[in-house]
Formats: structure tokens, sequence, C-alpha cells
């Protein structure tokens, strides 16, 4: 694969066609975003459990991605015995832990903190990072894009300073570890050149053999056996198939066309994206606050993207 840098082009020229695939697929990565969150809600309204909408996303997940990392064992089994503190590193950063500390810190703080805590981590890190571990430049412009993001951020959330409480305190730091660890995941796979695809099946595999017997284990697995067939079927495919494959690997991707830098900044447009999706689905109206919020994200998110600095991914 060949890397180019903008700043290495001619003055007035992008490298326009990974750039605009990469944007397309980040857009994909947060509509899923959305849904799942959206239909994460559905489910809880439905008497779903978290622990019961988390071992559906890594199960169903971990059993599609299973004949992908089967298949690149048989051909190639070197690129893990030799790479695999690398896995290993993917596995932790998005895998298990990240799944724990989101859904973890909704016990401590409200539901509206995941709005804003997580993406600004990914946001503000995965900026960070990228410029202390990949040479990213920070430039002003992508600050000032990432500044109105994480503004369109609280409108849509609309977090109150009356929730700021100790308690939640110990859920936001939850949050913020989560997002960290997101980031990281972005920058380990840019620098080691990961193919999505098979990030997506160590991720989901490795989550698949860790978190699915724990819960098995702690649960029994009652609450998938109490619920409705409707439900348990609209949720496979919603958190199993679509969020569970579907966000790692549209992530990845994004990653791998535009950078960490970059690509931090498309999952804050997913509690917008959430607000207008939960209209048909939760018969929840947006308010004003909401709608100006996904204005501000993306508008913040064209400003931070198109910046010309940072790497694209020639195709």
């Amino acid at each position: 694969m060949n890397i180019r840098t903008l700043s290495d082009m001619p003055a007035g020229q992008t490298d326009s066609s990974p750039l605009a695939r990469g944007i397309a697929v980040g857009l994909v990565a947060a509509s899923i975003g959305a849904l799942y969150t959206v239909f994460a809600r559905w489910g809880i309204a439905h008497d779903l459990s978290s622990p019961d909408l988390t071992v559906l996303r890594f199960g169903v997940a971990g059993i599609l991605m299973l004949p992908v990392l089967v298949l690149a064992c048989w051909r190639d089994m070197a690129q893990f015995t030799t790479r695999w503190r690398v896995w290993l590193s993917v596995a932790l950063l998005a895998g298990t832990p990240f799944g724990l500390l989101m859904f973890g810190a909704l016990q401590f703080a409200p539901s509206s903190h995941a709005a804003v805590f997580p993406f600004t981590a990914m946001s503000v890190m995965g900026m960070v990072l990228g410029a202390v571990v990949l040479g990213d430049r920070m430039t002003m412009r992508r600050v000032l894009g990432i500044a109105v993001v994480l503004t369109g951020l609280v409108l849509v959330s609309g977090v109150e300073a009356s929730s700021l409480t100790p308690r939640a305190a110990i859920g936001d730091a939850m949050f913020l570890a989560a997002g960290t660890l997101w980031a990281g995941f972005g920058i380990v796979l840019r620098k080691h050149r990961l193919d999505p695809l098979l990030a997506t099946a160590v991720i989901s595999i490795s989550a698949l053999i860790t978190y699915v017997p724990a819960y098995a284990w702690f649960t029994g697995g009652e609450g998938l056996v109490k619920a409705a067939p409707f439900v348990l079927w609209v949720e496979v495919l919603v958190q199993g198939v679509i969020a569970g494959a579907g966000t790692l690997y549209t992530y990845s991707k994004m990653v791998s066309l535009l950078g960490p830098s970059r690509a931090a900044v498309f999952p804050a447009l997913a509690p917008g994206l959430a607000a207008l999706m939960a209209w048909p689905v939760l018969g929840h109206v947006p308010a004003l606050a909401e709608a100006m919020g996904l204005l501000l994200v993306m508008t913040g998110l064209l400003v931070a993207v198109t910046t010309t600095s940072g790497s694209v991914q020639k195709a």
C-alpha cells in the first residue's frame, strides 16, 4: 500500500478519491453507531438488559467472523505468530475491555453522558495520539473543527450541571477510558497497516471467547431465554450483524483511508443521528437543541476532516 500525504501534493490539489471514500465510510460507521444506540434503548424497553445486548453483539459477530480468521490462519499463520503482540493489543483496545467500560459506565452515569464523554475522548485523544505516535500535524483548523464538534455534542446530549455528581464522575471516567482505548485502537490499526476485515475478525472472536462464557456463567442466559422471539431476532440482526461486525469493519476501513486523527471525528455524528432515528423507532421527537447540535457536529466534522494535513490512504 502506498501512503500519500496531502501536504506532499502540489498546492490546491488533494487526493480526493480516498478522502471521499473515507468520508462515505465514516458516514456509514456513524449511522451504524446511531442505529446500535437506538435499538439498544428499544431492546431495554422490551426487557433486555445491557449484558444481554452486549453478548448478542460479541457472540453473533464472533461467530460470523470465525470463517475469516480460520481462512487467514490457513493461508498465513505466520502473520499471527510473528505479530501476536499487535493483534493482542487490538483485541484489548477494541474488544471486551472497551465493551465492559462502556456498559459499566452506564451503571454510574446518566445515559446522556454517553453521548459526550466517550466521543470527546475518541476525538481529542485520536488527534493527540495521531500527532505523537504517527506524526500527524495538529493544525488550528482541525483543533477548531473538533471544538465545534464537542460543542455540538453537549447540545445533542442535553447534559445538565445537576447530573455531574460524584457517582456520575466514576461513570464519566469509565467513558473517557473507553474512548481513549478506541482512539488507541485506531492508532495501532494505522501504524501497523492492519487489514480492516482481519482486525474485525480478531476483535470479534477475542470478545466471543472471553465475554460470552463470563455472561453465561453469571447470568445463565436468563434474559435471552425470556425475551420475545421478535425482539431477540431484531437485536441479533442489529447488535450482532450490523453493529457488532459492521462498526468494527467500517471504522477500521475509515482509519485505513483517512488516518486515525480524521477518523476519530466521525463517531461524534452518532448521537445526533440517533436523535433523528429515535423519532420513528422510539417516538422521540428531536428537540431544537438536538437539531442545532447535530448541525454543529456536521459543520465541525467537515472543518476537521477536510483540513489539508495528515494522510490519506491511496486505494
